[in-house]
């Protein structure tokens, strides 16, 4: 860590800075800090009496990157506006956090504000910011006060009040119920200025560049370079409560593909994060389609194949305001029972997600990571979750969706574990030139409910990284896309379902021609591969799938490139 310090007309500040961290988190430090200072109008010069660059401009860049040392002075200038004060979220507008190119030393060309890539669930994550989350009560028997009295009976509750978790069966605290729990602990019965990040990323990485007196590892090392002893436990709380399939018929057609073939299928989750009232400060995942990319499916599994377009189906999903959220399999063997019914394979005595399922959800994780200013890497853990699709106790089919902990992502970062013959266990690795495992064990209940360590290696029981969340379908569904689309899904040729221009001409014929058969995710990823459509045509596309305006539909269908469009795919049929 390094210390920044910040001149103002409201004084000077000191600000503690990791050098790889973005310099976003700094200036989130530091417009907390000052009084009704506006983002937009405020600027930073590594020069006193001199301009410098906008704020916002700086971030995107680690501290590092824009030349940034230990001590180092910064000068802030610019207006301030009552309006538009910083707020928790810090350099913001509109709720998306701005970033750009700009180091301090060298100006380079600048991304516009729509241009970015917002953060996934940023909306909610802001909400739950400015809220105190306080679990409301009703008067009781035992208050004996006015209606406008509190007491201990029906005063509210912080939202990771434990016995209000047992009472209302919850089984873990919400991320943002425990952000705050750190948090009350950390700073707010702090007494000192400064702010303790709440949020520590688990490093479980040798440093391979430590030279404390030693030579680098593996010919030397010391307390210093080397990760600590490491105990695992189960993870009390989620990054993610629930998941939410916005309509039956989006897992039901996933579904069909096994149904129709016997292999097994993988998808990933486009949708978006929203908040889920069941759970104090809750977060659900709310799926809205299924994308399939390029894979090789085989009945007792998937292998995936390089997915091209990815970038592709990422940015229409982001115009459309949604994001990867996870990802899905089906794990199907029919019961042979004749009546629609599969086999239970996974249950509590063996196991919910197997070993090599562990790995691969903590290495999605870890390639998703949640941005937030309270962890002193500007990361922390994901909410990217991990949803199998198999049998039930009673035949039926269904999803089961988790997390891995953050433990798991740090263990997969560090190479510090692999898949064994067992699916319920995993080994811990050996030593080598580049890692060094140190001692890992794991705490349980026994049989007399007391808390006991035991040794992790040479195997440990995937259990104890494990995080369940819970699912459901909406009572009255409100699908983003049109769920009745008959349009082909993407990589099914080998059960004869083909994306191509004759499948869009008939598609588009067979349509009620108002727009409601553009609204598919399959369509719109097939379309913008095809390239035929101008930039400033597929955004219109996209503005009307988003916004169902009549006068974006009347702009596409009007423009020479979707009458292009039609006349290639009604030549090819």
């Amino acid at each position: 860590m390094i210390i920044l310090r910040f001149r103002s007309k409201d004084g000077m500040f000191r600000i503690s800075a990791d050098p790889q961290a973005d310099f976003l988190l700094v200036l989130e430090e530091l417009f907390n800090k000052l009084k009704n200072q506006d983002p937009q109008l405020t600027y930073i010069s590594d020069k006193p009496g001199q301009k410098g660059e906008l704020a916002n401009s700086l971030c995107g860049k680690s501290v590092e990157l824009l030349g940034l040392k230990n001590g180092d002075m910064l000068y802030v200038t610019g207006g301030a506006s009552a309006s538009t004060a910083a707020s928790a979220g810090g350099v913001s507008v509109s709720g998306n956090t701005v970033s750009g190119t700009v180091s301090i030393a060298n100006t380079v060309d600048i991304k516009k504000p729509d241009e970015l890539k917002p953060s996934a669930g940023s909306e909610v994550d802001a909400a739950y910011e400015k809220s105190d989350g306080l679990i409301k009560r009703p008067r009781s028997t035992y208050c004996r006060h006015g209606d406008k009295g509190m007491c201990e009976y029906c005063s509210p509750l912080p939202p990771w009040d434990a016995n209000y978790r047992k009472e209302n069966s919850i089984k873990h605290m919400s991320f943002h119920a425990h952000l705050k729990e750190l948090n009350d602990a950390k700073n707010n019965r702090n007494n000192a200025s400064s702010y303790i990040h709440p949020l520590d990323e688990a490093n479980y990485k040798i440093d391979l560049t430590c030279t404390n007196g030693h030579k680098a590892y593996p010919r030397g090392i010391c307390s210093k370079c080397q990760p600590s002893p490491i105990t695992l436990q189960l993870q009390k709380f989620r990054m993610v409560d629930h998941v939410e399939y916005s309509d039956f018929h989006i897992l039901n057609k996933f579904i069909d593909s096994w149904r129709q073939t016997g292999v097994q299928r993988y998808g990933v989750l486009y949708g978006r994060y929203e908040a889920f009232d069941k759970v104090p400060l809750g977060i659900k995942a709310v799926v809205e389609a299924i994308y399939e990319p390029p894979q090789a499916g085989e009945a007792d599994g998937i292998t995936l194949l390089p997915w091209e377009n990815q970038e592709q189906i990422d940015s229409v999903a982001q115009l459309l305001g949604m994001y990867q959220v996870g990802v899905v399999f089906t794990d199907l063997t029919d019961s042979g029972n004749n009546d629609g019914t599969v086999l239970c394979k996974r249950h509590k005595d063996s196991y919910f997600l197997t070993n090599l399922e562990i790995l691969m959800a903590a290495r999605n994780q870890a390639a998703h990571p949640l941005t937030t200013r309270h962890s002193s890497s500007g990361k922390y853990s994901s909410k990217f979750v991990t949803s199998v699709i198999s049998g039930g106790l009673k035949g039926e089919i269904g999803p089961r969706s988790f997390q891995v902990s953050a433990s798991a992502e740090a263990l997969v970062k560090a190479e510090i574990m692999s898949a064994s013959t067992q699916p319920s266990k995993l080994l811990v690795n050996s030593n080598n030139d580049t890692r060094y495992v140190p001692d890992i064990s794991y705490l349980e209940i026994n049989e007399y409910g007391l808390e006991v360590k035991s040794n992790a290696k040479p195997a440990f029981p995937v259990d104890f990284l494990l995080v369940s969340l819970t699912d459901s379908f909406p009572l009255e569904p409100k699908p983003f896309f049109n769920s009745s689309s008959s349009f082909p899904i993407e990589n099914r040729d080998f059960m004869g379902e083909l994306q191509n221009l004759p499948q869009l001409y008939l598609y588009l014929n067979g349509g009620a021609g108002n727009g409601e058969n553009l609204c598919d995710l399959h369509f719109l990823g097939f379309v913008a591969k095809t390239g035929i459509l101008g930039p400033d045509e597929l955004q219109s596309m996209l503005r009307y799938v988003k916004d169902r305006d009549e006068g974006d539909y009347l702009q596409l269908v009007e423009s020479p490139g979707w009458m292009t469009l039609l006349t290639i795919a009604e030549q090819s049929s």
